[in-house]
């Protein structure tokens, strides 16, 4: 089904290579088929489209893990860990 899914995911994002959601869900597509190369390329562009993405992030680094490259991915990784929301403590004090 993802191998599937990157045609039409392809051409919409020819018509809107902006679009964060069709960056993202190409790059999963990608991903779930194994096609690390072409992942990290899609959540390269969600990066820069949206620097502050926790998933964006997290996706990045897990394709570079996927390629043997850890090195590079540990920034990502480190970032989205940053990134991530964390459940408060006291209930919804925003103290």
């Amino acid at each position: 089904m993802p191998a599937q899914a990157t045609v039409p995911l392809e051409k919409a994002k020819k018509r809107e290579p902006q679009s964060r959601s069709i960056r993202e869900a190409l790059g999963i597509a990608y991903f779930r088929i194994g096609r690390w190369e072409e992942a990290e390329g899609e959540f390269r562009a969600l990066v820069e489209l949206a620097p502050a993405d926790e998933f964006a992030h997290y996706a990045l680094g897990r394709a570079l893990v996927n390629q043997g490259r850890r090195k590079e991915a540990t920034p990502h990784i480190k970032i989205a860990r940053s990134l991530r929301p964390r459940a408060s403590t006291d209930g919804d004090s925003l103290d």
